[in-house]
């Protein structure tokens, strides 16, 4: 297998991440168990999870799965989001995040979190008070590496600067959403990322399933969808949901019959594509079953033809979006022609 180096650090990383945003919804304790082993024994070494999974279910479950395997994987998780009903229960705060962080260590079962990540952007907040928060945990041996997701290129450039002026730590990845779908962050992050050596970890490489076919082409929304059982995080109801839209399924369509004339699954010509796609570090897929696993995990080995590449480029051009998939942020809420 490929493994790759996550940014400019000497850790190797698998090309694909098990991502865990299922576990402890539709995703059962067992079941999850069950996902990440069978990862592992396929080569995979990366995991992702976030505090606010299903209420830290996700990463109690990853903790488990992780017994007796935790020094071969290296592990990710998430902060930022809120925890709890206090006014300090969220946010990139030096409190929260020293507090998020510790409790984030008692659900996973470890002494140590290899990927500290700001799950959102904070603008309200000095980077340099998030910055230090997060480098004294490096300096006390909980993180061993941070980094930040769905942040637009000049936060993580701004970021990349205060660390650089004040010596904190730095900025490793960023963990932007990206697939054939929407590709706006080839126009200024995937060139900011390529300079400065950081991993782009892509969440959504499969559009959310709907680039796997796993959605009617009519828009109807199958019952066991994540637009029906996770319609949204607190505050953004209807962010899945708004996600499938009548261009995209449009798009699906025509994408389905590509993958199937070069051989592959969609699922599987989906994350082929964003795996070797330049700048990309190690897409995160998040299967909800066993079934959807053993469908990806051939991607391991795949590699992504010219003719391949060219095919998808003509569904949509480079820099291109068909499906706002940054609706959670602010500055990309921007209509689309």
């Amino acid at each position: 297998m490929d493994y790759r180096l996550l940014g400019r650090t000497g850790v190797r990383v698998s090309p694909l991440c098990i991502g865990t945003v299922n576990f402890g919804g539709g995703t059962s304790e067992g079941d999850g168990i069950r996902l990440i082993h069978a990862a592992c024994d396929a080569g995979i070494n990366f995991i992702d999870t976030a505090d606010t999974y299903h209420d830290g279910a996700a990463e109690r479950i990853v903790g488990k799965a992780l017994a007796g395997r935790r020094d071969r994987i290296v592990l990710g998780t998430k902060v930022q989001g809120r925890t709890g009903d206090g006014p300090n229960d969220v946010g990139a705060s030096r409190l929260h995040v020293l507090k998020a962080c510790d409790d984030c260590l008692r659900r996973l079962q470890t002494d140590y979190i290899d990927l500290l990540q700001i799950h959102r952007p904070n603008p309200g907040i000095p980077a340099d008070e998030t910055l230090g928060a997060l480098t004294d945990l490096v300096r006390a041996g909980k993180v061993r590496y941070i980094g930040c997701s769905t942040h637009p290129a000049w936060m993580v450039m701004e970021a990349l600067a205060v660390s650089e002026r004040m010596g904190f730590a730095r900025y490793v990845s960023e963990q932007p959403p990206y697939n054939l779908l929407d590709r706006r962050i080839e126009n200024e992050l995937i060139p900011l990322a390529q300079r400065y050596g950081l991993a782009i970890i892509p969440w959504a490489p499969l559009a959310q399933g709907v680039l796997a076919g796993r959605y009617p082409f009519d828009g109807a929304l199958p019952s066991d969808s994540r637009a029906i059982q996770f319609p949204g995080l607190p505050g953004q109801d209807g962010i899945y949901r708004d996600r499938v839209t009548p261009r995209g399924l449009e798009l699906a369509r025509r994408f389905v019959d590509v993958a199937r004339g070069f051989g592959k699954t969609p699922g599987q010509f989906a994350l082929l594509w964003c795996k070797d796609q330049p700048g990309i570090t190690a897409p995160i897929l998040g299967p909800r079953t066993l079934a959807h696993l053993t469908d990806l995990l051939p991607v391991l080995e795949m590699a992504l033809t010219d003719d391949e590449r060219a095919a998808c480029d003509a569904l949509v051009p480079p820099g291109g979006v068909v499906t706002n998939f940054h609706n959670t942020a602010p500055w990309m809420k921007t209509p689309i022609a």
